[in-house]
This record gives C-alpha cells, sequence and structure tokens, in this order.
C-alpha cells in the first residue's frame, strides 16, 4: 500500500471528526440532533431569521431532498415553522418556531460546554487557523 498525501490525509481526518463530532452532539444536545442544531443555528443568523429550502439546505451542505426529510419532523414538533412568501406562492421561508428558539439556546450552551471541556484553551490559536483553512476549503469546495 502507498502512503497518502497530507492533504487526503487531512480530509480523511475531517471526514472522521464530521463522524465523532455529530454522534457526540447528539448525546450532548439535550434531544437535539446535531443536523437539526447546525438548522436552527443557521436559521438564527440568517438575515431576516428565515431561509429559503433550497438555501438552506445550499448553505449545510445538504440536498433539497435531503433538507426536506428533516425539516419535515422538526415543524411536526415546533422547531421550525413554514412562512409563505408575500409575492410568489410557489415560494416558502423556513423560520425558527418559538419552541426552537428555547432547544436552540439550550443547545448552544451545552455544545460551548462541551467544546471547551474538549480544547484546550492553550490551543485556541491553533483553533482559530484551522478553523480558518477549513472556512477556505468549505468556500472552495462548496
Amino acid at each position: 500500500m502507498s502512503t497518502i498525501s497530507p492533504t487526503l490525509s487531512f480530509f480523511i481526518s475531517l471526514s472522521r471528526i464530521h463522524t465523532v463530532l455529530s454522534r457526540k452532539m447528539d448525546a450532548k444536545l439535550g434531544g437535539l440532533g446535531f443536523s437539526d442544531f447546525l438548522i436552527l443555528y443557521t436559521l438564527s443568523v440568517a438575515p431576516d431569521k428565515r431561509m429559503r429550502r433550497i438555501d438552506l439546505a445550499e448553505t449545510i451542505g445538504l440536498t433539497a431532498s435531503g433538507i426536506t426529510r428533516l425539516l419535515l419532523p422538526m415543524e411536526k414538533i415546533g422547531l421550525i415553522r413554514r412562512e409563505a412568501h408575500e409575492g410568489d406562492a410557489r415560494v416558502s421561508y423556513v423560520s425558527i418556531a418559538p419552541g426552537g428558539w428555547t432547544k436552540l439556546t439550550e443547545a448552544i450552551d451545552r455544545a460551548e460546554e462541551w467544546c471547551s471541556d474538549t480544547i484546550h484553551p492553550a490551543e485556541a490559536t491553533e483553533i482559530e487557523l484551522a478553523n480558518n483553512i477549513v472556512s477556505k476549503l468549505s468556500k472552495r469546495i462548496g
């Protein structure tokens, strides 16, 4: 077997981290799945606190059908709500319902606590550098 490049090794590590992070966060977010958390957080920082489904899917990195599968149960339990577009009946927006804001606030507190327990304060500079690299990659490959 041949050795792999540092770049390929980096992408393999990112994939592994994503898998483990999703599983760990699912257990830490107080009943909210990591994907649900990402949806709520993305909506919370959107310009009007709402987004079209297709834009939400693209931002999170999912397909239109993938986001629909995630949003249906979230709407059913009162985390998000669908809003009609004023000028185009074919378009709808997704926004956070009051129950979703409560869950998101609790989840952010839990996630912040888990992150501060996981990352040593002395690694803050390295984390910032890694975040910059990953953000640039995300824009390049997204």
